[in-house]
């Protein structure tokens, strides 16, 4: 049976783009508690991102407000992977509104590549 992550990469709709970017995060952890903290991407699609090296625990649903230089962008957040060995998490993110990284992307409406694994 295929998680809620396999079954979910597969419908993206863009490819993602390797892009390590500097981002503060603010919202509310899984706790409720409002966090803002520094953190980065590791990679981006028009309308979401992939970060690393958070430090609060969040869970899915959770909306967060990453900004990049002056663009304040509104992600929700899909899902959440503990990192072994630290107390960090990377966070999968789903835009909530048309806001723009500010960045010129390459064109990313290619079929994702992803298959999931037949046992």
């Amino acid at each position: 049976m295929a998680t809620r992550l396999e079954t979910s990469i597969g419908k993206r709709r863009h490819k993602r783009i390797k892009m390590v970017l500097p981002v503060k995060v603010s919202g509310r952890d899984a706790d409720n508690n409002l966090i803002s903290e520094l953190a980065h991407t590791l990679d981006i699609t028009p309308d979401g991102a992939r970060l690393g090296a958070v430090r609060h625990p969040l869970k899915a649903g959770d909306k967060l407000t990453l900004q990049y230089h002056q663009r304040k962008l509104q992600f929700r957040v899909v899902w959440v992977k503990a990192m072994q060995g630290t107390r960090e998490y990377q966070v999968g993110l789903e835009a909530v509104a048309n806001d723009s990284w500010g960045i010129d992307l390459p064109e990313t409406d290619l079929i994702d590549e992803y298959r999931t694994p037949v046992s």
